[in-house]
């Protein structure tokens, strides 16, 4: 694990700069061609991120004091992902809005990212979903040790088996 990185909950004050380095990243990803996160662009989900930040859901990675990263971590599904995976009844946390800054891509934070939270949550199921034809996400996914589990309505369908239990979720 990368010791130059700390994970840690986000506070409302970062809102701003978290939904910037959402909205940047999702600029990137549609500079790559990935017909991805374009909602982001236009502040579509601009209030919800706000309330994941203030419900304790949301997570900043920090390098040397610049943030780098965020993801958010529902307890429960959420409408979207009712959608995508049906409803289900597992001990699961749903992964969204992983994003690390372009400017500290293939240093391996997503991989810090990934490991940190199969450490940390309590849940069983890690779950998430992300654009099917983008390859590269896909096998970004798998070589971090989840399972493809399906596509539905275009977004294949990831989970990973939590072994170890510990106090974040």
């Amino acid at each position: 694990m990368k010791t130059d990185l700390h994970i840690r909950l986000a506070v409302p004050d970062e809102s701003s700069h978290i939904i910037k380095l959402l909205r940047d990243t999702a600029h990137w990803i549609q500079e790559q061609g990935i017909n991805q996160w374009s909602y982001l662009l236009d502040g579509g989900e601009d209030e919800e991120i706000v309330r994941c930040i203030e419900n304790n859901q949301t997570y900043v990675v920090e390098k040397n004091g610049e943030l780098t990263a965020t993801f958010t971590l529902y307890p429960s599904q959420n409408e979207w992902d009712q959608e995508i995976w049906g409803h289900q009844e597992e001990n699961a946390v749903y992964l969204h809005r992983l994003a690390v800054n372009s400017a500290y891509m293939k240093q391996g934070i997503g991989n810090v990212i990934l490991s940190w939270i199969t450490e940390a949550v309590r849940a069983d199921l890690i779950r998430l979903d992300c654009v099917a034809d983008n390859e590269k996400l896909n096998v970004f996914y798998k070589e971090n040790g989840f399972e493809p589990t399906g596509v539905t309505k275009g977004h294949s369908k990831f989970q990973k088996q939590v072994h170890k239990k510990s106090p974040l979720l």
